[in-house]
């Protein structure tokens, strides 16, 4: 008899992608979806995409979505939460989305401990309005809207947004990683998977930050887009488990 050892996640839709070649975004998809399998919680959950490469979310996971306005996936989700504590209520968001615009309910979300869970995809760029500096991009990172360069002495220093949160009392778990290689790939799926369980358990607020690529943007290729979350991307942003409690 043959095993089975990989197919597609129940909790993902039959739906040729609609994302550039080389991003990381249908990869995430199908680690949320496996969790959601895994833990057997799809049928309670509900997704809260805002506006972004995230916000056609619900073209993909097979679950209950609602659409936020721009950065307020978090009040969305505290809405959904605290109206039906049953429910499994996750955020996706993107680094323009999450770090400028919707900065204000991010913090305060967590500093509250809200008992839902945030999937943050850093790409340190703005990807679906066409490549416009981020909060996340890189100094020196050239955008639509920093074509020398971003400088520290006008636009400042990127945003860390795991080293925010972790100030902060509340949350529960923190960790950032990355999907630009197979073993990190694996590992982001645990972290992911971890998030979800601590609000199945009552834990609180987790959030996952993932590096992800964006070869469009960046005008790389795929190849070269992992090899600059390599080099670039975790000098600045480094991996690993800021709080898990």
């Amino acid at each position: 008899m043959e095993k089975v050892v990989f197919e597609k996640p129940k909790s993902l839709y039959e739906r040729q992608t609609h994302y550039c070649p080389g991003c990381g975004h249908g990869i995430i998809h199908r680690l949320v979806a496996e969790t959601l399998d895994e833990l057997e919680i799809r049928e309670r959950t509900v997704s809260v995409a805002p506006v972004g490469c995230s916000v056609l979310l619900y073209y993909y996971i097979r679950t209950d979505s609602v659409e936020a306005a721009h950065g307020r996936a978090p009040a969305v989700a505290t809405g959904l939460k605290r109206a039906n504590p049953n429910l499994i209520v996750f955020t996706y968001q993107g680094d323009g989305d999450l770090a400028a615009i919707g900065t204000s309910e991010i913090i305060h979300a967590a500093n509250r401990g809200e008992n839902f869970t945030t999937i943050f995809v850093n790409n340190a760029i703005y990807g679906m309005t066409g490549g416009q500096m981020a909060p996340t991009t890189l100094v020196e990172m050239k955008s639509e809207t920093t074509p020398y360069g971003r400088k520290v002495e006008n636009e400042g220093y990127p945003i860390r947004v795991c080293e925010l949160i972790n100030a902060l009392e509340a949350p529960v778990f923190i960790e950032r990683v990355s999907v630009h290689k197979p073993q990190n790939v694996v590992k982001a799926k645990k972290a992911i998977k971890k998030a979800f369980k601590n609000q199945v358990d009552g834990k609180g607020f987790s959030l996952v930050e993932v590096l992800s690529m964006c070869p469009t943007n960046w005008h790389l290729t795929s190849e070269e887009a992992c090899r600059f979350i390599e080099e670039k991307m975790i000098p600045v942003f480094p991996l690993g488990n800021f709080r898990d409690r």
